[in-house]
């Protein structure tokens, strides 16, 4: 696998980041680069470290998480989705008064694993494939951190002016994703 390859494997690994990055952007009334920082770390290691994973579980492990991956995702992106359209509906202004709160690991955390799962049969692949782990994953993980980095700030320049439409389709986009998810792997069996 050549340089291209990494970098197009990287992208396309990073866009469910990419888009659950906006959506966190889009709730945003201020850009704080802080909390953009804190979304592409936690997208980036998490991008990272899946693939190393998935290396070093081998082939065996591949055939365990795809019958049920799609079914983590699913309910994880889904539910986070509904929470933020819920939110919206509560009344006040909801989207400034849990911005802080929204990027807070309870959140983070299992974003990061919904939108890496692939990642890590990416991993398996790249052990039958003999490619060197380490510097591949910590290539995807800069990758993902970049996009998703720049995901937020795009994201509040359309969110500050849009801020509770922007909510609902935020939550709408993450329950759709999750859907997405869930149906391709649904067809494909």
């Amino acid at each position: 696998m050549g340089l291209a390859d990494l970098i197009i494997t990287a992208a396309a690994l990073s866009m469910d980041a990419f888009a659950v990055a906006l959506c966190k952007g889009l709730a945003m009334r201020r850009l704080n680069v802080g909390q953009a920082v804190i979304t592409g770390l936690y997208f980036g290691t998490a991008q990272a470290v899946m693939p190393v994973l998935g290396y070093f579980l081998g082939a065996g492990f591949e055939s365990s998480i795809k019958a049920y991956d799609h079914w983590i995702a699913f309910i994880l992106l889904s539910l986070i989705g509904v929470k933020m359209i819920s939110e919206l509906f509560r009344g006040g202004d909801s989207c400034a008064a849990n911005a802080a709160g929204d990027f807070g690991y309870r959140q983070m955390i299992p974003l990061s694993v919904a939108t890496s799962i692939d990642a890590l049969a990416v991993g398996v692949s790249f052990a039958f494939l003999g490619i060197d782990i380490l510097p591949a994953a910590a290539f995807i993980g800069i990758i993902t951190f970049t996009l998703s980095f720049a995901a937020v700030g795009i994201g509040c320049f359309f969110g500050s002016r849009f801020q509770k439409p922007a909510q609902l389709v935020g939550g709408i986009i993450l329950v759709i994703m999750g859907v997405k998810i869930l149906v391709e792997h649904l067809t494909a069996a």
